[in-house]
C-alpha cells in the first residue's frame, strides 16, 4: 500500500501558513483548517499498516493545529479589546470639547477676568516661584507657593504686577523654578486653554485645544 508523504508535508505546510497569517480573515482561515484535517485524515487512511504514523508525529500536528486556533482566538479578543478601548476614548475625547485644560507650554494669557496657568512637578518642592514675563522678557510679576505635591497644579494671577499696578491685558510668558531644600525639582509650566474639537485618526483620538495644536489624550495633564 502507498503512503501519502506528499500530503504530511502539505498538511504542515497549512499550519505554518496560518501561524504566519494573523490578519487572515475567518472565512479563508477556516478553508485552511479544513484542509488540514481532510489531509490529515487522508494520510491516516492511506498509511502503510507496515510503518503507521508515530503516535508522538499525530500528536505534534494535533498539537499545532490547537496553538493555531488558541493564536487566532487571542487576536479576536485582543482586537475587540482594541476597539473597544479606542470608543471609550473617543467618548472621553468628546466629553472635554468646550471644557479648559491644561497642557505642557508657557504661556499665559491675561483677560480681565485673570490669568489661569498651571505647572507639573515631578516631585514634592519647598518652594515653587512662577516668574511671569512680558513679550520683551521683562519679569512683571512673580508668585511663591510653598509645600507643594508632586503632579500637575493650577494657579490664577489676576494681574497685579511687582510694583502692584495693572498689567495689560494680553499673552505673557511663564518659568518654573522648584526646590526641596537644597536640590532642584525638575518642573514644567503649563498653558490653559479650551479644547475646541475632537479628531479620531486611525490609531488614536487628538484634540484640537485652541491656538495651541493637535495634543494626545495623554498630554493633557489637568482638566479644569
Amino acid at each position: 500500500m502507498s503512503t501519502v508523504t506528499s500530503a504530511t508535508q502539505t498538511a504542515q505546510d497549512i499550519l505554518a501558513s496560518l501561524a504566519r497569517k494573523d490578519t487572515t480573515t475567518t472565512s479563508t482561515t477556516q478553508q485552511s483548517k479544513n484542509q488540514f484535517l481532510t489531509l490529515l485524515t487522508t494520510q491516516l487512511r492511506n498509511q502503510d499498516p507496515m510503518n503507521p504514523m508515530e503516535n508522538a508525529e499525530l500528536t505534534s500536528q494535533l498539537a499545532q493545529l490547537s496553538t493555531v486556533e488558541g493564536i487566532e482566538k487571542l487576536n479576536s479578543m485582543m482586537s475587540q479589546l482594541l476597539d473597544s478601548q479606542a470608543s471609550a476614548e473617543g467618548l472621553q475625547a468628546a466629553a472635554l470639547v468646550g471644557r479648559g485644560v491644561l497642557v505642557e507650554g508657557k504661556g499665559l494669557t491675561l483677560t480681565d477676568a485673570g490669568a489661569i496657568g498651571g505647572f507639573e512637578l515631578d516631585g514634592p518642592a519647598d518652594e515653587v516661584v512662577l516668574s511671569i514675563k512680558d513679550a520683551s522678557g521683562i519679569e512683571v510679576a512673580s508668585m511663591k507657593l510653598s509645600d507643594v505635591e508632586a503632579g500637575s497644579q493650577n494657579y490664577m494671577w489676576d494681574g497685579t504686577t511687582t510694583d502692584g499696578s495693572k498689567a495689560a491685558n494680553g499673552s505673557y510668558s511663564v518659568s518654573v523654578t522648584a526646590t526641596q531644600g537644597d536640590k532642584t525639582v525638575v518642573s514644567r509650566p503649563l498653558q490653559f486653554a479650551a479644547v475646541t474639537s475632537v479628531i479620531r485618526g486611525a490609531s488614536s483620538t487628538d484634540l484640537q485645544v485652541g491656538d495651541l495644536g493637535i495634543f494626545k489624550m495623554s498630554d493633557i495633564k489637568q482638566i479644569l
